[in-house]
């Protein structure tokens, strides 16, 4: 509780001090028929980690989970809460999918060398991340499938690069397991934040971002939304929430549990 105590505090002090650019996003955000705005937090990291797929990891823990439970309409899914963990340094944005499921639709012969053009024809977990708040169309767009594959675009809505921006390579890393007795699935990615913004990563620093799952086969599919897109597509940048940047707040020595 203290943590958390400290992260809201620390969030309202930084909300404070950027009221002027942060006001302008929002008006932004407005304007362009999103209106109020959710907003998640990535904490800080102290150091750079390799990437582990393990929600009760110490580097994990420290996390805020973000929790997506509605499909695209604002409509509950039950079954299906998928919860998402942010870490961020001044290197790389972080995050960890924890993803029930009751029947998995996965594609034959995967590949994790090279990424999988149209990955989103099976399961997968999505982040969609902006960091343009005066043009809003344009965004990245990070895959992630429980064995492992993924895909990186560059998303321009309006007037789209050739090949669909699938070509684009940001350079992220991934990892995934699938723990078939409890029948949840965990996708973790790293994603280089020069791939993202030119602005150095700092404390206080936003980005406007949606998550999204497709789970199960034709017929049974799910499309699970951290932010309702009011639409069957994914691509409403407008429904974008925002992610912010916060500083790491120290756990007392004595709450912390034995990393794995």
């Amino acid at each position: 509780m203290r943590r958390i105590a400290g992260i809201l505090l620390g969030l309202g002090a930084m909300l404070a001090l950027g009221a002027m650019t942060g006001g302008m996003e929002t008006s932004l955000l407005a304007q362009s028929g999103g209106g109020a705005t959710k907003t998640a937090v990535s904490v800080e990291a102290p150091r750079d980690v390799e990437l582990t797929t393990y929600p009760e990891d110490e580097f994990w823990r420290a996390a805020e989970p973000i929790l997506a439970e509605r499909d695209t309409w604002g409509k509950t899914v039950p079954g299906f809460k998928t919860t998402i963990y942010s870490r961020w340094t001044k290197s790389n944005l972080y995050f960890l999918f924890v993803c029930p499921y009751e029947q998995l639709h996965l594609k034959e012969n995967p590949t994790t060398t090279v990424e999988t053009n149209e990955l989103w024809k099976w399961d997968v977990a999505e982040a969609f991340i902006g960091w343009n708040f005066q043009d809003i169309n344009r965004y990245k767009e990070f895959e992630i499938s429980p064995q492992g594959e993924w895909i990186d675009l560059d998303i321009n809505h309006l007037h789209p690069l050739p090949e669909g921006g699938w070509k684009w390579n940001s350079g992220f890393r991934t990892a995934a397991r699938i723990d078939s007795a409890k029948k949840v699935w965990y996708g973790a990615m790293k994603i280089p934040l020069a791939a993202i913004d030119k602005r150095s990563a700092a404390a206080g620093t936003r980005f406007r971002i949606n998550f999204y799952r497709s789970q199960g086969p034709p017929g049974k599919l799910k499309k699970i939304a951290w932010q309702a897109t009011m639409s069957d597509s994914f691509h409403v940048p407008s429904k974008f929430g925002v992610l912010q940047l916060v500083a790491n707040i120290p756990i007392s020595k004595g709450t912390n549990k034995q990393m794995r």
